[in-house]
């Protein structure tokens, strides 16, 4: 599904992504760690072509991302609020991210009813813009539009800040059932290492651009390493 090969990006002369080979397999549930600076969202760009590389290559189904645009027929991403159209509101935003992918007002309604627990009765039908809407609910919104026309490759970073538990409780089924029904890869980072021991049962442990450990989380086994490498204490 996703090849990394030789990825290098630097900001002046400090390193943000130095990765040798990084493999990720169709269906995989990844999580991403890090502390701050570490280089998640810097990879996160690379993948998606947002940012230009110095070195290196990412290839998804077998497209060069920064050769091609194939890839993102089957690629849903939020990285952040730039992602969303903040003058539309979240039903116009809605339907034309479906028109993008050639979804008409009947199939996106269809598909936003998963998502009902997970709005709260707080996004569709308030008669206001994306722009007025508090950052949760613009977090909420950039989610579920990523996820809108069912992509093969799920991309979210920090899909867990913002929220509130029962929505941060929520959101977690939703990918878990999304990755398992529709055989998808998911890579989600997060600064929370419960919520990434909770979703993934693989984790990428990033450092200074690297990533220093894969880690197989198998009923949160990773949680004890992840611990000591953080140095949490009680």
């Amino acid at each position: 599904m996703i090849n990394i090969d030789n990825l290098k990006k630097n900001f002046g002369s400090k390193v943000a992504i130095d990765i040798e080979h990084y493999e990720l397999n169709q269906g995989d549930m990844l999580g991403l760690v890090g502390n701050n600076g570490a280089g998640k969202t810097t990879l996160f760009r690379l993948m998606l072509d947002l940012l230009k590389a110095d070195k290196g290559k990412v290839i998804i189904n077998g497209i060069e991302v920064s050769q091609s645009e194939g890839w993102k027929n089957f690629t849903g991403a939020f990285i952040d609020y730039s992602f969303l159209i903040d003058y539309l509101t979240p039903e116009e935003y809605f339907y034309f991210i479906g028109k993008v992918y050639g979804l008409n007002k009947e199939e996106v309604n269809e598909r936003l009813l998963p998502f009902e627990r997970f709005m709260s009765g707080e996004i569709i039908g308030q008669k206001k813009y994306i722009r007025n809407y508090s950052a949760g609910n613009k977090q909420k919104i950039g989610i579920i539009a990523a996820m809108l026309h069912h992509p093969q490759l799920l991309i979210l970073d920090e899909p867990f800040n913002f929220l509130d538990p029962s929505s941060q409780s929520v959101i977690k089924h939703l990918l878990k059932r999304y990755n398992e029904e529709h055989q998808a890869t998911v890579i989600i980072s997060s600064h929370n290492l419960n919520h990434i021991i909770d979703v993934c049962p693989r984790i990428a442990l990033q450092e200074n651009g690297i990533i220093i450990k894969d880690i197989i989380n198998e009923n949160s086994s990773a949680e004890k390493e992840l611990e000591d490498y953080f140095n949490i204490k009680e």
